[in-house]
């Protein structure tokens, strides 16, 4: 019974420890989920604004462009398209990588389907782990920045890819899988084709009000030489900074579960370890009155 009482307190210790560690995971998580928001919410207008001035520019001129032209393939090949999965550096984070890779298959296996080869772009090192214990190829890795990612992390990436756009024997679309940050408690994986640019035949007047009467200084294809790299590059940006909120809200809920339930194991682990004490004070008891009275007994046969 001694023994049984040993386990439950060393089990008990244990647990305790790796609350405290749930626990800092959780109040760290929840101090950096605010200054990753104020990121989301400084880099919102200027990626929405460049994304008007780019749709303004690509339906109000007849420009020509190859970030905006759908590329016909070579013959005897299929086109060929980029998928970018934003996923985390670590983990802790609950079912956030399991959902945008999730998300990423889906979306390659809808891409086969339309008889296009799917090319991955892997961020994060999380992601990059999931393909190489699969031994998938990847074009392009990069990791160490999910949490927190700069300007320049993001410009690194969109350059590569438009890069491999640009060439003739390279990719023929750009699809981004990342998620999106609602919420604290939601958090959305989500697909979106950056190049080449769609057009949509609608009624509707465009987000943020009808087009300004643009002027295109010294023309609609050198404007968007200019626009169209920094448009990449702002959607990608905007995209890992909400990435990483997401990053964050998922691993502060995770971790706020995990701290909830190593204290309700806790707490049984105490009820276990006080019923087996009681036992063995119990067994001690019966022991001492079973020899007390062995010994009365003794006592009166030898009278």
């Amino acid at each position: 019974m001694g023994g049984q009482l040993r386990v439950y307190r060393r089990r008990i210790a244990s647990v305790k420890a790796t609350k405290q560690i749930t626990r800092a995971q959780e109040l760290i998580a929840t101090a950096r989920i605010v200054k990753a928001q104020q990121k989301v919410a400084a880099s919102t207008p200027y990626a929405e604004e460049i994304t008007r001035a780019v749709s303004a520019v690509a339906s109000r001129s007849n420009a020509t462009h190859p970030l905006t032209t759908e590329k016909a393939p070579a013959p005897g090949t299929r086109q060929k398209a980029a998928v970018v999965v934003v996923t985390s550096d670590r983990g802790f984070c609950g079912g956030y990588n399991t959902n945008v890779l999730k998300e990423a298959e889906q979306l390659m296996q809808l891409l086969r389907e339309q008889g296009k080869e799917p090319v991955r772009y892997v961020v994060g090192r999380k992601g990059v782990v999931y393909n190489n214990f699969r031994e998938r190829a990847m074009a392009g890795t990069w990791v160490g920045f999910s949490d927190n990612p700069a300007y320049e992390d993001a410009r690194e990436v969109a350059d590569e890819v438009i890069e491999a756009f640009k060439d003739d024997n390279g990719i023929d679309e750009i699809h981004l899988v990342s998620t999106r940050f609602i919420s604290m408690l939601s958090q959305q994986p989500t697909t979106v084709r950056i190049l080449p640019l769609q057009y949509e035949e609608t009624t509707e007047p465009p987000p943020g009000g009808v087009f300004p009467l643009y002027e295109f200084e010294p023309s609609p294809e050198k404007v968007l030489d200019a626009l169209l790299p920094h448009y990449v590059r702002a959607r990608m940006y905007n995209a890992f900074l909400q990435a990483a909120a997401s990053e964050h809200a998922a691993r502060r809920r995770a971790m706020k579960s995990a701290t909830d339930n190593a204290g309700d194991l806790i707490d049984n682990l105490t009820r276990l370890a006080n019923a087996a004490r009681q036992a063995e004070i119990t067994q001690e008891i019966s022991e001492i009155v079973g020899g007390a009275n062995a010994l009365a007994d003794a006592n009166v046969g030898s009278d």
